[in-house]
């Protein structure tokens, strides 16, 4: 079916004697078959978003519909691969047309010729239902591939075999419930502003541990949970994502580049083959999906990058694994939805943007969860979604800032000040909060004792009494002070350089366990306990600052990893001993 094109604004176009198509229908528009997708119809005249470069196109030219949504290609051969928005492989453009990508370059998303060892784990005469896996293919090293039903599909296995197949190929039969004979190959084809079926959603309980302290004590995000980084221009926002995509304790990390700068995903092109999964030992990219949209890509292809990210992210939970989406940055996102919708001449909300675009978000982040996936068995998923937000000038009030507040559950607020400090990762333990304390706090209990859960309240106020006697020190400055609050000062300050403050660059700081984490804040903790009681025997202040263990503990943080439990310990005695000599020498006075 084709209509013609009555008029070009930018990435809109709209097309006439297209009576019989759908809204979402994905359309090649023009000689150069630019891909597009019908976003409103009124009588056969259809709004269509184009997802390429749109010059050079006039009225008259010819559109077709494909008569199907805006879909992904979902099998073996993802891993590892790098998408555009609208998931064609980049490394194959560039193979078939070299670096200059020409427009309405037609790629499969995945590779239909390369073989995959398929082996099969159900056999001739089972009965299956949407979501049974069915065999696998080892994909990498670290990632089992489970081949399964498609999720609308049921009925009885006639044939299958195990070998060395290419994704096009049949490797089963089945004989559905109404008596059709299905072949079924290694892929899915999923349409991606519909969320993949699951059998229920738990709330989540267990923590995702990140390796950076101040996320994972101070404000932890659960296992299928959904939190937010604001910030401004040059507070590290990039940085943090980096970090929760090279450590997460995750199965899989789909980053989607959606509208940042160029140098950013380069970064993670060149890192991410280089670095050392901690817990497979593997390469962090034989576990990873990169979707780059960058800035100087389409403005319209950006809308469709979070979605196709997110159903990519939904296809590997669905076979049991742990999935963290790390989208940077949703509001390059809204600017897309921004634009279309002032072509669209739609009724604008505040600051321009339309008036749906809380809904919108809500649709991206409420596909997260920790579900219970479709199928016979009871194999549970989860998929994390982890949000920038780059608000202009670090304003939080502005729309897009606004409704991500009002939906994600964890909140890390970057702030600039910290940043121009060099205090990273500069999230304000002020502004920040994690809504996931309580459902969390029986896992750290279990895990760690009561203590845990305790210690990070008791650093939080020492933060917060900071805050308030900052403000009593620049009227009477520090000397002002009862010996008791130098110590909450002198605490805080170590708290935050020597805890939350952490180097991402090096190999011994860039990620920190939770064991290690907790045995750091008893330590801080611990030599407040002793400064205290010493204190009120009389000790003077000034000496317990400048005791060797005080070093100690600010380049405790810079330990090896297999040397830490020990050194610790030793910190630990050696406080102890100065503190009780000066103690001793205060009560002496």
């Amino acid at each position: 079916m084709s209509g013609k094109v009555v008029k070009v604004s930018g990435p809109l176009v709209v097309a006439t004697g297209l009576a019989d198509a759908n809204m979402s229908d994905v359309v090649r528009v023009g000689p150069q078959r630019l891909i597009g997708e019908i976003l409103t119809m009124k009588g056969d005249s259809a709004s269509i978003q184009v997802y390429e470069e749109t010059s050079g196109l006039g009225p008259g030219a010819v559109v077709e519909t494909t008569g199907a949504p805006m879909s992904v290609e979902l099998g073996p051969g993802m891993i590892e691969g790098i998408y555009d928005g609208i998931q064609r492989p980049l490394e194959k453009i560039v193979e078939k047309v070299g670096t200059n990508i020409a427009r309405g370059v037609e790629v499969p998303a995945l590779d239909h010729e390369k073989k995959w060892e398929f082996t099969a784990t159900v056999k001739v005469g089972d009965k299956v239902i949407g979501g049974d896996i069915i065999g696998t293919v080892p994909e990498t090293p670290v990632v089992l591939h489970k081949i399964m039903v498609p999720p609308n599909m049921s009925g009885t296995i006639t044939d299958i075999k195990s070998g060395s197949f290419n994704v096009t190929e049949t490797i089963a039969t089945l004989k559905t419930d109404d008596g059709r004979e299905v072949p079924l190959t290694m892929t899915q084809k999923w349409p991606v502003r519909v969320g993949r079926p699951y059998s229920h959603k738990y709330p989540p309980k267990r923590p995702l541990c990140s390796g950076q302290r101040i996320i994972d004590t101070m404000f932890p995000i659960a296992k299928g949970g959904t939190a937010a980084v604001p910030g401004p221009f040059g507070s590290g926002k990039t940085v943090v994502q980096h970090q929760l995509a090279k450590w997460s304790d995750v199965d899989i990390v789909v980053y989607i580049g959606c509208g940042e700068r160029g140098n950013e995903m380069t970064d993670v092109l060149r890192e991410f083959p280089e670095l050392k999964d901690p817990r497979t030992g593997e390469s962090l990219m034989k576990r990873t999906v990169l979707i780059a949209n960058t800035s100087d890509m389409p403005v319209a292809a950006r809308e469709a990058s979070v979605y196709t990210g997110i159903t990519i992210a939904e296809y590997f939970r669905d076979m049991g694994y742990d999935v963290a989406v790390i989208a940077d940055s949703t509001s390059r996102w809204a600017e897309a939805l921004r634009e279309m919708s002032g072509r669209l001449e739609e009724m604008p909300g505040e600051e321009g943007y339309p008036a749906y675009l809380a809904s919108r978000l809500a649709q991206f982040y409420e596909r997260a969860g920790s579900v219970e996936c479709i199928g016979s068995d009871d194999r549970k998923g989860s998929l994390t979604a982890v949000g920038a937000v780059s608000p202009p000038g670090g304003d939080l009030s502005e729309p897009v800032s606004q409704a991500t507040m009002r939906i994600v559950k964890v909140f890390w607020s970057l702030d600039s000040s910290l940043a121009y400090k060099r205090h990273f990762p500069a999230i304000n333990w002020l502004n920040s909060y994690s809504l996931y304390l309580d459902t969390l706090k029986p896992w750290f209990d279990e895990n760690f004792g009561e203590g845990f859960m305790q210690s990070r309240a008791q650093a939080m106020s020492i933060l917060q009494n900071e805050a308030s006697l900052n403000e009593i020190v620049q009227l009477v400055g520090k000397d002002a002070l009862s010996p008791g609050d130098q110590l909450t000062l002198e605490v805080a300050r170590m708290i935050r350089e020597d805890f939350l403050q952490q180097n991402a660059f090096t190999d011994i700081d860039g990620y920190s366990s939770y064991d290690r984490q907790a045995k750091l804040l008893t330590l801080i903790l611990g030599y407040e306990k002793l400064c205290r009681v010493a204190i009120a025997q009389g000790a003077e202040a000034g000496k317990l600052f400048t005791i060797p263990a005080r070093e100690q503990i600010g380049r405790a943080k810079s330990v090896p990893v297999e040397e830490y439990d020990r050194a610790y310990a030793r910190i630990q005695a050696e406080m102890e001993q100065q503190i009780e000599a000066i103690a001793s020498q205060g009560g002496e006075q």
